[in-house]
């Protein structure tokens, strides 16, 4: 037999493999859905007077994870005003929560339509798609409770993210690195504040908590989906998604991140300090770049790093040396 021909056998065999491992993956992350799963208005006692929210309640305070948080200007405030700041600031961070759970779900449901039967992806996009509409209603019920003026993506962004639900079907795989774009940001900093105790209000902390839960398993069916797609795409389209996915992934953490400057109206806050915090310190910068580490790594995995897009990474100042 040529050679050519027992490479191909051998090709075709490691790609059939490859191919059972992928839906087994996808069949137990459906499974841990169906066996763990949060409903948000039967899990969360929103009426509890524990749960109640007081704007001036100092449980709101930033904390120092937040660039402003550790500001001199923020310390300074009475702490009534910090309070009402951070509760501000959690009600923008849900409220773009729910503004990219939103185009997320379209996307998903899109990508779904035209799927073949008894697909393993078509079962758990419909897992993550029904988890991300319970998310998209706690975390609107939590900024309607706030009782924050917040708009949450800036309108021409809002405008933009239209064109997002047609790419699942016409370029999944930048589709589905704008999901960890959106997902792996919030959910550094959410897994900070469950750790260092910074989500001190209980009503927070326990939507955080539920947050994280379910979103581990979606972020690990996106990246299952990258692992399975990017390498069997041909080369010029990985190179081209290569120099995509460092901007993406900064756009993501700067509307998650950064707060609007609706807020800096609001609470008067100098245009030195928001420009400060908000990305002029190497904390904040340092910040930035270790929301987007495992994209990095995952890109580094699957063949999408290369000298261009890493002098892409560097130009973004979402790069580190650490060998990703």
């Amino acid at each position: 037999m040529p050679r050519a021909q027992v490479i191909d056998i051998e090709e075709a065999r490691n790609r059939d493999a490859e191919d059972a491992q992928y839906e087994k993956t996808l069949r137990r992350l459906s499974k841990a859905s169906v066996d763990k799963h949060w409903e948000p208005y039967t899990d969360i006692p929103w009426d509890d007077p524990e749960f109640e929210i007081d704007p001036d309640d100092p449980r709101w305070i930033l904390p120092e994870l937040d660039p402003l948080g550790a500001h001199p200007w923020y310390l300074a405030q009475p702490e009534h005003v910090q309070a009402r700041i951070g509760l501000w600031r959690q009600a923008q961070v849900c409220k773009v929560g729910m503004q990219f759970e939103n185009v997320l779900k379209r996307g998903l449901l899109t990508y779904a339509f035209r799927l073949p039967n008894d697909s393993a992806e078509f079962r758990y996009v419909y897992h993550e798609t029904i988890e991300e509409g319970h998310h998209g209603m706690m975390f609107q019920e939590f900024v309607n409770r706030s009782d924050s003026p917040v708009d949450g993506m800036p309108r021409a962004v809002r405008v933009m993210a239209e064109i997002v639900p047609p790419l699942s079907l016409v370029a999944p795989s930048l589709f589905f690195f704008w999901v960890l774009a959106g997902e792996e940001p919030i959910d550094y900093v959410q897994r900070r504040m469950l750790r260092d105790g910074s989500a001190r209000h209980p009503l927070l902390n326990k939507i955080i908590s539920i947050h994280v839960a379910e979103e581990a398993r979606h972020i690990s069916f996106a990246r299952q989906f990258l692992r399975h797609r990017v390498p069997r795409m041909p080369g010029p389209q990985r190179f081209v998604l290569s120099l995509l996915v460092p901007p993406s992934m900064k756009l993501g953490v700067l509307l998650i991140l950064t707060p609007p400057i609706a807020m800096a109206r609001q609470f008067e806050i100098p245009e030195h300090v928001m420009r400060e915090t908000y990305w002029g310190t190497e904390h904040s910068q340092n910040l930035i770049s270790k929301t987007v580490a495992n994209v990095r790594g995952l890109c580094s995995d699957i063949g999408l790093i290369n000298p261009v897009s890493k002098q892409v990474w560097r130009l973004l100042n979402i790069w580190e040396d650490d060998g990703s």
